[in-house]
């Protein structure tokens, strides 16, 4: 019997921001001298992200300030991580409720009493009692309901919390796992001009999304899983890292990650097509993790795929931009609303520290 996702469901904060308004943003804030604006105007307008979503209110024509503008006349100010993590353990509890509750309510022929584990997952901020602990109570389910909590783990994330959720099923035939994933990385904007830490500025986004794990049939739209796999390009080891400074997580992503990226794509899945008995070839849809335009240019190129093949993960960068781990769940969402037949494979990538390439063979319900 096989393990399914029952559908996808998807929540951003109310905060907009267009792609430009944070490009005026950022120059005001760290701007003023020649090199750093042509940096800044170079890498917002090539980005591929028409704007993004945030749980931070202070830029908005109504926002009130606070954490990155003082209220009183608006100046701009570093806040301390303590102040970031703050807003976090107020801001992602709500988001990993409704999340949840969305997907329970897409899940066709499933309750929220039926659910045996909740798998959480962020990489942005830490709280204890945390998130998982925030869907029981807020979603009314079960006390003994099993929870795990991954953390930390960047932009690839999700994968380890299905391959986990697949574990528990097929360990447990009556399991219903809830998968959640929350990141709020506007709150680790940086008041950086070195080149790395602008290009986190321009993509990274606040995001949530969460599906339903069980081995029942799917009712409605859903994704069989076919095979996980993973893989590191120990050549990136240092071009992609996350750490806790004292103003926030400071991100390393450096411009060679695009080029590691699509260099060992084509590696990293040849051996998990070959397991799954599907040739790439046979591929039409692909949920590739968009952590800029250029990453998705070099997979491109890298595995040899048509320019329609990563329509779905284009899209999702325009219009939301890089939610860390929740991104690659936007993107199959995409796949699924495209009404693909059923019995079609799909190819999911995403790309996180190490260098970690994870990726899952999927087919349509």
């Amino acid at each position: 019997m096989s393990v399914n996702l029952h559908g996808i469901a998807t929540v951003v904060p109310s905060t907009f921001y267009p792609q430009d308004a944070a490009l005026e943003v950022m120059q005001a804030w760290i701007g003023g001298d020649r090199r750093t604006d042509r940096l800044l105007r170079g890498i917002y307008h090539k980005s591929g992200i028409e704007g993004r979503h945030s749980v931070v209110t202070d830029f908005a024509p109504d926002g009130s300030g606070g954490l990155f503008r003082d209220p009183r006349d608006g100046a701009f100010r570093v806040p301390t991580t303590g102040e970031r993590n703050a807003v976090y353990a107020r801001e992602a509890p709500r988001l990993f409720v409704e999340a949840g509750r969305r997907a329970l309510e897409g899940a066709e022929g499933i309750e929220a009493s039926d659910v045996s584990h909740v798998v959480t997952v962020s990489c942005t901020g830490f709280v204890a009692p945390g998130p998982d602990l925030a869907v029981v109570h807020g979603l009314g389910l079960r006390t003994s309901t099993q929870r795990f909590h991954l953390g930390f783990m960047g932009c690839y994330a999700a994968f380890p919390a299905l391959r986990m959720a697949e574990a528990f099923c097929r360990a447990d035939p009556d399991a219903v796992v809830l998968v959640v994933c929350v990141e709020l990385c506007s709150l680790h904007l940086q008041a950086s001009r070195d080149p790395d830490a602008l290009v986190a500025g321009s993509v990274f986004a606040d995001g949530a999304a969460a599906t339903v794990v069980s081995r029942r049939e799917v009712q409605g739209r859903g994704l069989r899983i076919e095979r996980f796999g993973t893989t590191v390009a120990v050549d990136g080891e240092n071009d992609m890292a996350w750490t806790i400074g004292d103003t926030g997580f400071e991100m390393v992503l450096s411009s060679y990650v695009p080029k590691i990226v699509g260099t060992h794509a084509r590696s990293a899945i040849s051996p998990l097509l070959d397991a799954a008995g599907v040739r790439l070839e046979a591929v039409a849809r692909w949920a590739v993790h968009p952590g800029g335009r250029a990453i998705l240019d070099r997979v491109e190129q890298g595995l040899g795929l048509g320019t329609e093949a990563l329509a779905a993960s284009r899209e999702v960068l325009r219009r939301y931009g890089n939610m860390s781990s929740a991104t690659v769940l936007y993107v199959l969402d995409r796949l699924l609303e495209s009404a693909p037949g059923a019995g079609e494979p799909i190819v999911a990538m995403a790309f996180g520290p190490g260098l970690t390439i994870d990726a899952g063979v999927l087919s349509t319900t």
